[in-house]
């Protein structure tokens, strides 16, 4: 267990890796950079060089400082240590925002003890919003200064807001009954969002997130920023979610369940 001098220490160097990613991330948003497509003919899963070197940056500074942490990371694959503790890397979660020119995307880093992801930052350096949850706390750094985060007090799905990145997601038919079935109850929905959704949601703006076809470096950086807000996030049969697939965040354990109710259904 990381005693909380660790802890410190560790959320110091995660912003030390956001700033490093920044670096790079930046003068490539909104720059016509080219874009690969991972998936070739089938599906797009676009990637850029920002994608790949931002990672770089971070697997860099870990290595120079902390050699014996894993790192597992969406463009450069895993690295094992000789420690339990590992970083879990997406430099630019929502790359389709990205390439699109919408300030919606963002740099996710976890840090994991080896049992869950104890740390987490979400970086929007465009917007110059920084979430960052570790044991105890949640806070949003902006160029407004510093606030605590509080999920909001909604507990029915009538009165939820409800975010979503995209229904295309969900590739199951279950899965998309479901997902229709609760966002039709619920009274707002929004679509788009990628990572900057879960860290509203940590905020107290919006009150639901439901997605799925996730991978571990999507949610991970994440949780302990909902989490330590006050909100839930799980699968979607209330197991631990750490590893992605099918993913429920809600601001309060009331609406989790209700949502849950639902989305159990499918899987």
């Amino acid at each position: 267990m990381l005693t909380p001098a660790a802890i410190d220490e560790l959320s110091t160097f995660a912003l030390r890796l956001a700033d490093a990613a920044a670096e790079v991330t930046l003068p490539h948003f909104r720059s016509g950079l080219d874009v690969d497509n991972k998936r070739g003919n089938f599906a797009f899963d676009p990637v850029t060089a920002a994608d790949r070197d931002a990672e770089q940056a971070i697997r860099t500074l870990i290595g120079k400082h902390y050699p014996t942490h894993g790192i597992f990371g969406e463009e450069h694959g895993r690295e094992a240590g000789s420690s339990p503790l590992h970083w879990v890397i997406d430099p630019i979660d929502g790359t389709r925002s990205f390439i699109s020119g919408v300030p919606l995307w963002g740099t996710l880093i976890a840090l994991n003890d080896g049992a869950r992801p104890v740390i987490g930052i979400m970086d929007q350096p465009y917007i110059g919003e920084r979430f960052i949850g570790r044991p105890g706390s949640s806070e949003l750094i902006s160029r407004h200064g510093r606030r605590t985060l509080r999920t909001s007090r909604c507990t029915r799905l009538e009165d939820a807001l409800l975010g979503n990145t995209d229904p295309a997601m969900f590739r199951e038919e279950a899965a998309r009954a479901a997902f229709r079935e609760v966002s039709s109850r619920v009274k707002l929905r929004r679509f788009g969002g990628d990572c900057y959704f879960y860290c509203l949601l940590a905020a107290g703006t919006l009150d639901l997130v439901i997605e799925s076809s996730l991978q571990p470096y999507d949610v991970q950086a994440l949780i302990p920023i909902i989490e330590n807000a006050g909100g839930i996030v799980t699968s979607w049969t209330g197991t631990d979610a750490q590893m992605g697939g099918h993913v429920v965040a809600a601001a309060t354990p009331e609406l989790h369940a209700a949502a849950l109710e639902i989305l159990s259904k499918a899987v």
